[in-house]
């Protein structure tokens, strides 16, 4: 009679299609299966292994043996009163509403007898949180940091409330198989909130963009906008055209000022020389030679010849153009803090002051003959290092180009790749300067007179350029060569991958951007024609288009939705060319959600 009843129970719980545990209260003779369960541990060890408990982990369910759970008493599953809390009476099973993925990995502990393995699609943080949730206790936790390769750090304490502790405290994990562009979509369409994407933007690596002020006033925004944004307006345009090409001029005339045929002009308008000078009886004569001012270098005044170097009109009109760009700018500027720590602000001003100091000097100059030569090298030494800083006028090119902020922001972004690679080129370059030098030292044609002198061949050889002035000619020199040679190859390799995923980075987001802002402007097109032609509308129509409002993605983002209300997603942007797999989404989210299409249905 008792193996019909246990065979009877058997049955049951087979039917049953969410069971939890195979014998429940109905053996004892009670009802409530959450006393079963937590009376489950009591009968002998070969009962335990005979029997099963389920559990659903956020709607995927596991089964197991409740002997396999009760090897671990100490824990969160083993335990069956820690575990009881957890117990649905009506489904027959215990509920976790947490990572599914990281219990692969739990189960598993239990499974293997003690033994941690994460799995791939599972981040760091997120399985360590399921280990303090599953309470395996500090010595699991442990050799997961040890097999994960971390450093022992103090753990953090856990909330003592026990909602607190089971709730993942909105944090967001991409899942590995998911894109960036289309988790921020389902972050966006399920309104977490700006707050959560800019936390998700953040541990993706995301450089956080700074919020833009404009000017209040408004005549003082237009300029502002006309000087500072290029693709504003067409105005903005024609003015960055126009600063554009005097940069460019600017920089060909440094360059072609220093060629021999016009730096030899340059020094006869300078210094003329005297083919016919006046004799010696009229200039007594006539004193300080006031009468002849292109007779000789001490008749002239220095501004006329200054004045007429064609390369000094150029420079000159350059830099009124840098001066009044410089000037517009700082006066419309929203805040003039914020416009002198800007670095770039600050290489249009060093760009500028050259100019300045350059000519002050020249007017300055005394009449040659003085006494005062080495005066006169002195600053001509000077001048040469002023004018050198005007180069830097070709990094006001990259206000204009996109290409160069680009290239900028990957050279921040990858500043300790680069500090590091300039580290191990110094290591290198002491390591193996001593060694060729040693090993060349007993021999009377070597290059090498000391490590300094050394230092020269070993960065040229680690950066594999080898320009040949200096070479080893034993055979030691030649090893210490090679090894040289490897190791710099190697040294510059292991960087350039960071550097270049960097760059991939931000040039995928800037194209991104441009895509989005030509998206913006052909739905500010549609919305000015729908209004236009609309009027005032339909109600019927316009309670359709503010229902699926809510959901619009058509612009991309929640505060681009209102546009939606006057009939205005884009379907032209479903006949561009779709470049990325954005585009191609967004065409169909603008295909589907276009409330101007009417059906038959």
């Amino acid at each position: 009679m008792q193996r019909a009843r246990e065979r009877g129970a058997g049955r049951a719980a087979l039917a049953t299609p969410q069971p939890g545990q195979v014998p429940t209260g109905d053996e004892e003779g009670e009802g409530d299966p959450a006393q079963g369960a937590a009376e489950d541990p009591v009968p002998s060890a070969a009962a335990l292994h005979h029997q099963r408990i389920l559990i659903n982990i956020s709607g995927l369910r596991f089964e197991t043996q409740l002997g396999t759970l009760a090897q671990f008493p100490n824990t969160l599953l083993g335990d069956p009163a820690r575990r009881l809390r957890y117990f649905d009476p009506l489904r027959n099973e215990y509920f976790f509403d947490r990572n599914r993925p990281s219990f692969d990995g739990i189960l598993y502990y239990y499974q293997s007898g003690g033994r941690l393995r994460r799995p791939v699609n599972v981040s760091l943080d997120v399985f360590a949180d399921e280990i303090r949730f599953y309470q395996l206790g500090d010595e699991a936790m442990e050799r997961f940091r040890e097999d994960e390769g971390f450093i022992k750090e103090e753990e953090k304490p856990l909330p003592r409330n026990q909602f607190q502790r089971q709730q993942p405290g909105g944090r967001l994990r991409r899942p590995v198989n998911v894109s960036l562009d289309v988790f921020a979509d389902e972050i966006r369409f399920y309104q977490l909130g700006d707050e959560a994407m800019e936390r998700f933007r953040e541990d993706e690596g995301f450089i956080k963009e700074e919020e833009k002020p404009l000017p209040r006033n408004q005549f003082q925004r237009q300029v502002w906008l006309i000087f500072e944004y290029p693709e504003s307006s067409g105005s903005a345009r024609a003015v960055a055209i126009v600063s554009v090409l005097v940069i460019l001029i600017s920089i060909i005339t440094f360059c072609l000022e220093t060629l021999p045929e016009f730096r030899d002009e340059r020094e006869l308008l300078r210094h003329p020389l005297a083919p016919h000078p006046p004799s010696g009886p009229a200039r007594g004569a006539n004193g300080s030679g006031a009468g002849a001012p292109s007779s000789g270098p001490t008749g002239a005044p220095l501004l006329p010849r200054t004045l007429a170097d064609p390369f000094f009109i150029v420079e000159t009109t350059c830099v009124i153009w840098f001066t009044f760009e410089l000037l517009v700018r700082f006066l419309a500027c929203p805040s003039k803090a914020d416009f002198c720590r800007n670095i770039m602000n600050v290489i249009d001003v060093v760009a500028i002051f050259p100019y300045f100091i350059t000519l002050g000097t020249e007017l300055a100059e005394p009449q040659p003959g003085g006494g005062q030569n080495g005066q006169q090298a002195m600053s001509l030494a000077i001048l040469r290092v002023i004018r050198l800083v005007r180069v830097f006028r070709i990094f006001k090119l990259s206000r204009h180009s996109k290409g160069l902020q680009i290239l900028g922001k990957t050279l921040q972004a990858s500043m300790r790749e680069l500090g590091l690679l300039i580290f191990f080129l110094f290591i290198g370059v002491i390591l193996f300067s001593s060694a060729v030098y040693f090993a060349e030292a007993d021999n009377q044609h070597t290059h090498f007179s000391s490590i300094p002198d050394a230092f020269w061949w070993a960065v040229v050889t680690m950066t594999t350029v080898g320009y040949g002035d200096m070479r080893p000619v034993t055979v030691g020199g030649k090893i210490v060569g090679s090894l040289c040679a490897i190791a710099g190859v190697l040294t510059i390799a292991l960087p350039v991958p960071v550097i270049v995923s960097n760059f991939n980075y931000f040039y995928h987001r800037e194209t991104d951007h441009r895509e989005s802002d030509r998206h913006e402007e052909l739905t500010a097109l549609k919305e000015e024609q729908g209004s236009q032609s609309q009027g005032t509308g339909l109600d019927g129509r316009g309670q359709r288009k503010a229902s699926w409002n809510k959901g619009s993605f058509c612009k991309g983002s929640l505060e681009n939705a209102e546009g939606a209300r006057g009939g205005s997603c884009p379907l032209e942007k479903c006949n561009l060319k779709a470049k990325s797999n954005v585009d191609l989404r967004r065409s169909l989210y603008a295909l589907c959600l276009d409330t101007s299409r009417e059906t038959d249905l």
